[in-house]
């Protein structure tokens, strides 16, 4: 009898909510809270240069914060299944990498401080475009 029921019983299928492949595109909330945390950092960047300021910390605290921030959006950029969200993360990533590693070149020039600032400020605002792309609904199959 235990045969007959198991045969009759049909197959759960998982809740597509519950097994979505996306991070950010579930509410739209994420795609505008990245917009405007990348847009802030890119102002921030640019108005080091209209202010002329070329400097970049070299301390231990700031080179372990860019490790960890690395890290985290690592795992995010290999977590979601949505080019959409990796592409951001993956620019985060590479925004990252360029900060982290400015902050141990200890000798950099003002020159090239210069230029990172410009190309971060950049990567800053690439994300935050990136950013609002995942705020378009997503179908429950993708």
């Amino acid at each position: 009898m235990d045969r007959q029921i198991e045969a009759t019983k049909t197959p759960v299928k998982p809740d597509p909510s519950s097994t979505s492949r996306h991070l950010m595109c579930r509410a739209a909330l994420w795609g505008i809270a990245g917009f405007l945390g990348c847009g802030y950092f890119a102002w921030i960047s640019f108005s080091h240069i209209t202010r002329g300021e070329y400097d970049w910390p070299h301390d231990a605290w700031t080179a372990a914060t860019y490790i960890v921030w690395i890290i985290l959006l690592t795992g995010l950029v290999f977590d979601t299944r949505c080019l959409r969200e990796r592409l951001f993360f993956g620019v985060l990533v590479v925004n990252f990498v360029i900060g982290c590693a400015l902050t141990l070149w200890s000798t950099i020039p003002a020159a090239d401080v210069r230029m990172a600032r410009i190309g971060t400020g950049a990567l800053w605002a690439l994300a935050a475009l990136l950013s609002l792309t995942t705020i378009r609904k997503v179908d429950a199959e993708s």
